[in-house]
């Protein structure tokens, strides 16, 4: 798989593109959900780096970067609640699809949500305690990445934590026969895509600033660390 020995960073997903099918990205992003339960491992990230900062009586703040279809901050939510920990979660992604997607499911509580990049946080002052993205740092030129951990830095007051595919020879393959499954959404052609996209571990410690840690989680994932 000699296409993988280099980050394709030309190739664009599908559901990037603003013409694409609309009833296959709505079932995409219903499908997320259940393929980010498997493959993301943010409940292992939850449980030792984020709980750890949550307390009963403060209400900790929590801000998702490119949130998609919502399931990774509604998790969090949902996680909070029942540790019986003070957790307020805003959810950004500036795709209108996304953000529709998000308006059409039921209301999670200590969950909200808008239309917004990180720089209109920054403009407006805002601070949160924790910030989070899963698979966006493979969609991002190197400006868009640089700006995205600046303003991370900006807003994030004790923690930011941002989560992505590592690319592997043994991932591609493996993820291509377990998606075969998903039909009429852009689960597999676009994952193959994010794949041909992310970085490897050492990739990525060498584009991002001083004050980034690069770690590496199972199964085949990059975990960009920054503590204030």
């Amino acid at each position: 798989m000699d296409f993988l020995a280099r980050r394709d960073e030309h190739v664009l997903e599908q559901m990037d593109r603003p013409d694409c099918d609309p009833a296959r990205l709505a079932n995409t992003y219903r499908q997320f959900r259940l393929v980010n339960a498997v493959v993301s491992g943010w409940r292992r990230t939850w449980v030792s780096r984020i709980r750890p900062v949550l307390s009963t009586s403060r209400t900790t703040t929590l801000l998702d970067v490119g949130s998609g279809a919502g399931d990774i901050p509604r998790a969090f939510a949902r996680w909070a609640a029942r540790d019986g920990l003070a957790l307020q979660v805003t959810a950004i992604d500036p795709d209108e699809r996304a953000d529709a997607y998000l308006r059409s499911l039921p209301p999670v509580p200590g969950l909200t949500h808008r239309r917004a990049h990180t720089a209109d946080l920054v403009a407006e002052g805002a601070r949160y305690d924790v910030v989070t993205s899963n698979h966006l740092l493979h969609h991002l030129d190197a400006a868009q990445l640089g700006g995205l951990l600046a303003d991370s830095e900006a807003l994030a007051g004790r923690l930011a934590l941002h989560s992505d595919i590592a690319r592997t020879r043994l991932g591609y393959p493996l993820f291509s026969v377990a998606t075969l499954p998903f039909r009429d959404s852009f689960i597999r052609e676009d994952g193959l895509t994010s794949i041909r996209r992310s970085y490897r571990p050492a990739e990525l410690r060498a584009v991002v600033p001083d004050g980034w840690r690069v770690e590496t989680q199972t199964p085949f994932r990059n975990l960009l660390v920054h503590r204030a």
